[in-house]
C-alpha cells in the first residue's frame, strides 16, 4: 500500500492526515516542533496564548467536521453582557457604536460586491465615503492587513458579512486553540498515524506514495525550489498583555481610523490567564516599509484610550511581528481560485492557508487539507471521488 507524507503538523496538516488516515492510507507526518498545531499552538505556562487572536466560526465547514469526530470540545462564546463592551475608535475618541453607513454596507450580500473592483471604490458609491472607510478598516479582524480597502470588494464583503453577523459566528476553544489541536494529534495517532516531531524536511524525502506539504507557502517555495508560489498577505504587529483586572474594561478596540484590533480574551473563558487577570492580544496590520515598533506605538494608542492604567497594570507582555504569516488576501480581479494550486503535478500537493481553497481564515487550511487529502488518496488508489472544493 502505498503511503501518504504529509510535511507539516499545524490545523492544515493534521486534517490532511486525518482524513487519509480514516480513508485506511498509510500515513506518515513530519513536524519540525516538538509539538505539532502550527500557528494554533498555545503557549505553555499562565497565559494561554497563540501565535495571534484565534477564534472559530460557527458556520465554517470545519465546524461540523470537527463535531461529527467529538474534536471540537468544549467551546465558549460571546456572554452577553460583553456584547455590550464593544468600542470603536471613531475620529480619535472612543465610542459604543460603528456609523450606521457601515452596518447598512455589512448587510449587503457578498455576491452584490464584484470580484474585479476594489472594496473602497465599491463601498463608497453603495454607502459613502465615511461608512466605506469605517467598514474597510473594521474588516481588519479578519484580514491583518494594512489597507483592506485596496483589495477585492467581493473578497472583503464576504468576510465582512460574516464577521457581524448576529448572533456572532466566533466562538472559541475553552483552554485555547492548543486543546483543538491536541486531540486532532490524538485523533491521528488512534487512527496509526505516525508522527515525527523535531524532524524538519528541507528536501523531499524518498516517498513510495504522495506527498502533501503542509508548510507556509514560503517554506512550500523553497522545499519544492517552486518560486511561483507566491500569494499576496499581511503583516501585522502581534502584542499579548496580562493586565490586572479592572471592571468596566472593553471586550473589543475596534479602530475605524486605521486597521486595529485589541480584544480581551478572558473575557470568554477566563482560564487563560490566572485569576485576577486578564489577557489582552492585538493585532495591528503595518504597511511595507514601516516596522513592528509602529504596529506597537499604534496598539499602545487603543490602550490609552480603552483601558485606562493599563502600563502600571501590566503583569507580562510579548510582543511580535508577522509577515506572510496572516492568510491570504484577494486583490481585485483575483477569487481563491486564481491561488497557488493545492495539485502541483507529479504526485505532489499542497495545503495551508494561501493556496487555491475557499474560507474565512483558518477554513482555508481546513478546506485545502481536506481537498490534498482527497487527491493524495485518488493518487494512491484509495478512492475515486476527488472532493469538489467549488461546492464548499
Amino acid at each position: 500500500m502505498h503511503q501518504i507524507t504529509v510535511i507539516g503538523g499545524g490545523f492544515a496538516g493534521l486534517t490532511a492526515a486525518i482524513t487519509a488516515a480514516e480513508s485506511g492510507a498509510k500515513v506518515r507526518l513530519y513536524e519540525a516542533h516538538h509539538t505539532p498545531g502550527g500557528r494554533a499552538r498555545t503557549s505553555e505556562g499562565p497565559y494561554r496564548t497563540n501565535e495571534g487572536p484565534h477564534a472559530l466560526y460557527l458556520r465554517g465547514p470545519h465546524w461540523t467536521w470537527l463535531k461529527q469526530r467529538g474534536l471540537l470540545g468544549a467551546m465558549a462564546s460571546l456572554p452577553p453582557r460583553e456584547g455590550a463592551r464593544f468600542r470603536f475608535r471613531r475620529g480619535g475618541a472612543l465610542r459604543r457604536t460603528p456609523p450606521l453607513a457601515m452596518l447598512r454596507l455589512a448587510r449587503r450580500r457578498p455576491e452584490q460586491a464584484p470580484v474585479d473592483a476594489d472594496f473602497t471604490t465599491w463601498a463608497t458609491a453603495e454607502v459613502g465615503a465615511e461608512g466605506a472607510r469605517a467598514a474597510a478598516h473594521f474588516m481588519g479582524v479578519a484580514l491583518f492587513h494594512h489597507d483592506p480597502g485596496s483589495l477585492s470588494a467581493a473578497f472583503v464583503q464576504e468576510r465582512l458579512r460574516r464577521a457581524t453577523a448576529l448572533p456572532p459566528e466566533a466562538h472559541y476553544p475553552r483552554g485555547g486553540w492548543g486543546q483543538l489541536s491536541d486531540r486532532m494529534v490524538a485523533r491521528a495517532w488512534d487512527l496509526g498515524v505516525r508522527i515525527e516531531t523535531t524532524s524538519r524536511v528541507d528536501a523531499l524525502p524518498e516517498r513510495d506514495g504522495p506527498v502533501i506539504v503542509a508548510t507556509s507557502l514560503d517554506a512550500a517555495r523553497r522545499l519544492l525550489g517552486d518560486d511561483s508560489l507566491r500569494w499576496e498577505s499581511g503583516r501585522t504587529t502581534l502584542i499579548d498583555l496580562a493586565l490586572r483586572t479592572r471592571r468596566g474594561d472593553p471586550f473589543v478596540v475596534s479602530d475605524l481610523d486605521a486597521p486595529g484590533w485589541l480584544e480581551r480574551f478572558t473575557a470568554q473563558h477566563p482560564s487563560l490567564a490566572p485569576a485576577r487577570q486578564q489577557l489582552v492580544q492585538g493585532q495591528l496590520p503595518v504597511a511595507p516599509g514601516r516596522s513592528k515598533a509602529d504596529g506597537v506605538a499604534h496598539a499602545e494608542a487603543l490602550l490609552d484610550l480603552g483601558f485606562p492604567g493599563w502600563r502600571e497594570r501590566t503583569l507580562w507582555r510579548r510582543e511580535a511581528l508577522a509577515q506572510g504569516r496572516t492568510g491570504a488576501v484577494d486583490l481585485p480581479g483575483t477569487t481563491w481560485r486564481d491561488r497557488p494550486a493545492i495539485d502541483r503535478g507529479h504526485g505532489i500537493y499542497l495545503a495551508g492557508d494561501q493556496v487555491a481553497a475557499p474560507g474565512l481564515l483558518s477554513e482555508v487550511s481546513f478546506n485545502s487539507g481536506l481537498e490534498a487529502a482527497s487527491l493524495a488518496l485518488l493518487a494512491a488508489g484509495r478512492t475515486t471521488e476527488p472532493l469538489d472544493l467549488k461546492r464548499t
